[in-house]
């Protein structure tokens, strides 16, 4: 499967997708949510939405940090699973009723955002509201661009 475009031959298109760039890397690197946090976010949320690149790409940094195959693996199946911290677990539920906005009637539920707060301070739950936001709209980049998987190698954008 080829990618419908490559985006950074677009002149105009690539500077935005730089900037777009330099924001995530500013909460990956400035925030103290936990980088393991933000990537198990990123899996999950890619996954739901079906974006190959960003799943192989995630998964793979997860991999490479160190992360267990168990983990990396049972990322999908979060609820069902035993490997995954209280705080893991709560940032899990909030992608996920974060990415599947549309499909629930009230957005994000009290009760999810309340389970978050219990383990993340100010600073780390507006990191997760971003890291949540951008992998959405990076996953719609993948999907609707065709953006296929398993090219990904970890480190390859600095």
């Amino acid at each position: 499967m080829a990618a419908r475009l490559n985006l950074f031959e677009i002149p105009t298109i690539a500077k935005a997708l730089k900037q777009f760039a330099a924001g995530s890397r500013t909460v990956i690197t400035e925030s103290t949510l936990p980088k393991v946090t933000q990537d198990l976010v990123t899996l999950r949320a890619s996954q739901i939405n079906g974006c190959g690149y960003c799943t192989d790409a995630h998964s793979k940094d997860l991999a490479h940090a160190g992360e267990s195959a168990t983990r990396v693996n049972l990322v999908a199946t979060w609820r069902e699973s035993n490997v995954f911290t209280d705080a893991e677990r709560a940032a899990l539920e909030l992608t996920e009723e974060g990415t599947r906005i549309a499909d629930a009637a009230g957005g994000v539920g009290d009760e999810v955002w309340a389970r978050a707060a219990e383990h993340y301070d100010t600073e780390q739950l507006a990191a997760l509201v971003y890291i949540i936001a951008v992998i959405n709209a990076s996953n719609r980049f993948g999907v609707i661009n065709r953006q296929a998987g398993g090219d990904y190698v970890p480190g390859q954008f600095g």
